[in-house]
């Protein structure tokens, strides 16, 4: 299988990008956290130290009526019971007792704040590499990845999802983490307070987790099928804002509208099928947390009313039942606030598997184990017994050979399908050959490194794409070396530097997105600057001079032939000035080499070639060649349409 369109295919299917698995997860998730250990730590200690002050608030109540309201023990760990003590006495003591309350509060919520700082802190940091390694991922995939990607979908895997993990990082984990281990720490001074009592207080606990690992775990499947969805509802408007002229040119607007509105719908029914899980959990703890207080008051009231033990055990005093009370409602507090944050934490959970599915993919087109740079180029380039595929069992190309000697011009033509351009993105490796070799300078083009190759390779495509920058840099964007003098130069050898001194800043003029504000010839003839700017040793033209009239036409044929003196160039053509002065013509059909030779010798053959020249070139050749003002080149018959 040729690497490419087959990995896009099992992104898409899920082999690899829906892990579903809650353990993996959150092992990649901890992966990223070990990185900023210390922050993590800070935070948990920070946690640790403002739980506590919640778990010993109960206890210094139950202190405070045991020892001076209703004292029924002969000591406390804070002073010893007198039931005859003066008021004064009593009221000194509850003082302090209330300076420890308030001191207990302050530090609790100091604790707190220093931890939501070092969380939000460390989460940031991780969120910053987890986007880097995201970046960089989508840069090393093959383009046969994209080929069958909607660039909507991986746009939300990078911003839609990695913002719902920043809400979870930022706020719900650091509260679930902490309402975990506060119930875990009332559990434990619960028991340690009274064992029967706390079991009877702690009867619905059972339900409680049911209920929550229900209602969870429909929920996460409800919010993963919705990371997915938003994903489909990216892909919708970025298809339809890319694709606004056409929408419009073919009177399509209604019809993407209802489309966009069936998928927005689709997305609206799993986002309320996972809020009605979510809003379930959260009345049901409720109503079991009232049945725990209830149980609390019930079973210590009639304890202390009757002073009786409580199922064979001491005595319950007052104060016991009063720091009862306190726990469980502590107690429920947590687990209703874990219920609701649990919402963003299973929706960050499903981003991260969409996340880790992506970071997951693997690259089709990668060095092999000690590739080396491939020295500088001198241009000879051979085809040898060549065969691709796109998917298996269906070749592209069919024992394809041919050579191209250094300073040669290689025109290569065909009708739609016939496998020109998978020609030229086989020469810079952004697909691999089924069987076969490609070879530059006796190189194989698979065991030297893809950045030595490109680097040395210069392309410009028939769709030419600018960035939202200035004319100067993305010129410059073939050589980021380069100073102003040798964009200024390149621009003037391929005659773009006419129409860009007239723009309002000239060089410094900041182009709109695709180079909106300039015409498709003058957004071609800035591609054209950027790869003359590289000086390349090889040269691959994808129709380079299609988007422009025959008058512009002629002045850049005129700067490529100093651009390719001494390198060996590739051009898939479509007009005929780009085909009669080349060293050799191949001519494609069905994957396979039909006829090869000069324009003139193929013409002589009467064969393929020559059919093709008689529908579609002869006449060009005709009006282009007595006329001085280029303007029936513009008439020529129409394009094919490139196809991989």
């Amino acid at each position: 299988m040729m690497g490419g369109l087959d990995g896009g295919r099992r992104f898409m299917e899920g082999e690899v990008s829906k892990p579903k698995n809650l353990t993996a997860t959150l092992g990649r998730f901890g992966e990223y956290f070990s990185r900023y250990w210390y922050g993590l730590v800070i935070s948990l200690v920070l946690i640790v130290a403002s739980t506590w002050t919640q778990v010993a608030a109960p206890d210094i109540i139950g202190q405070a009526v045991d020892c001076y309201f209703f004292p029924r023990v002969e000591s406390c760990w804070y002073t010893t019971v007198d039931p005859a003590m003066p008021l004064e006495t009593k009221l000194a003591g509850l003082g302090a007792l209330t300076l420890i309350l308030v001191g207990l509060f302050i530090a609790g919520a100091i604790f707190g704040g220093l931890s939501f700082f070092m969380m939000s802190w460390t989460g940031q940091n991780v969120l910053r590499k987890m986007r880097q390694d995201l970046f960089a991922q989508i840069h090393r995939l093959s383009l046969g990845f994209y080929a069958e990607r909607e660039v909507g979908d991986i746009m939300s895997r990078i911003t839609s999802d990695t913002d719902t993990i920043q809400q979870a990082f930022s706020f719900a984990l650091l509260n679930v983490i902490g309402g975990v281990l506060l119930i875990g720490w009332i559990i434990i001074k619960m028991l340690e307070a009274n064992v029967p009592y706390a079991l009877v207080s702690l009867a619905v606990v059972p339900v409680m987790a049911v209920a929550t690992v229900y209602f969870s775990n429909q929920a996460r499947k409800a919010f993963r099928r919705s990371r997915e969805q938003m994903g489909s509802v990216n892909a919708d408007l970025q298809e339809s804002i890319a694709g606004v002229r056409e929408t419009q040119a073919f009177n399509r607007e209604e019809e993407n509208i209802d489309q966009f509105r069936r998928t927005n719908a689709a997305n609206r029914d799993v986002n309320v099928r996972a809020a009605a899980f979510t809003s379930a959990l959260t009345p049901v703890l409720e109503a079991l947390g009232y049945v725990a207080i209830g149980v609390v008051v019930v079973a210590g009231g009639l304890s202390v009313l009757r002073n009786e033990p409580l199922l064979g055990t001491t005595i319950i005093s007052l104060g016991t039942v009063f720091a009862f009370l306190q726990y469980v409602q502590r107690f429920n507090q947590p687990i209703q606030q874990i219920a609701v944050l649990w919402t963003n934490i299973q929706s960050a959970i499903a981003g991260g598997e969409r996340i880790f599915g992506l970071l997951d993919e693997q690259a089709d087109i990668v060095d092999k184990p000690g590739a080396k740079d491939i020295p500088s180029i001198k241009g000879h380039v051979q085809f040898d017994n060549v065969t691709a595929e796109y998917v298996q069992g269906e070749p592209v190309l069919n024992g394809v050979s041919f050579e191209a000697q250094p300073g040669q011009t290689v025109a290569i033509v065909g009708p739609t399908g016939a496998g020109k351009t998978t020609i030229i993105n086989l020469i810079p490796r952004f697909y691999d050959v089924t069987s076969g070799a490609v070879r530059i300078d006796g190189f194989d083009v698979r065991n030297v490194t893809a950045a030595s190759l490109r680097s040395q390779i210069g392309i410009v495509l028939q769709d030419s794409f600018l960035f939202s920058d200035t004319v100067m840099n993305n010129i410059r964007y073939g050589w980021l070396g380069a100073t102003d003098e040798d964009v200024i130069a390149a621009a003037r050898l391929v005659a773009a530097d006419t129409f860009i001194e007239r723009l309002p800043q000239g060089y410094q003029t900041i182009l709109g997105e695709r180079g909106s504000g300039l015409s498709q010839g003058q957004r071609q003839l800035i591609s054209i600057a950027r790869a003359a700017l590289m000086s390349p040793h090889i040269l691959i033209l994808d129709e380079a001079t299609s988007s422009v009239d025959t008058r512009t036409e002629r002045v850049i044929q005129k700067a490529f032939e100093t651009l390719l003196e001494g390198r060996t160039s590739f051009v898939i053509a479509h007009r005929l000035s780009t085909i009669r002065n080349a060293d050799q013509v191949l001519m494609l059909r069905g994957g396979e080499i039909i006829e090869r030779g000069t324009h003139n010798s193929l013409l002589a053959q009467r064969g393929a070639y020559y059919e093709l020249y008689m529908s579609q070139f002869r006449h060009e050749e005709e009006t282009d060649a007595p006329s001085t003002n280029g303007a029936s080149g513009e008439h020529a018959p129409a394009k094919e349409t490139k196809q991989m």
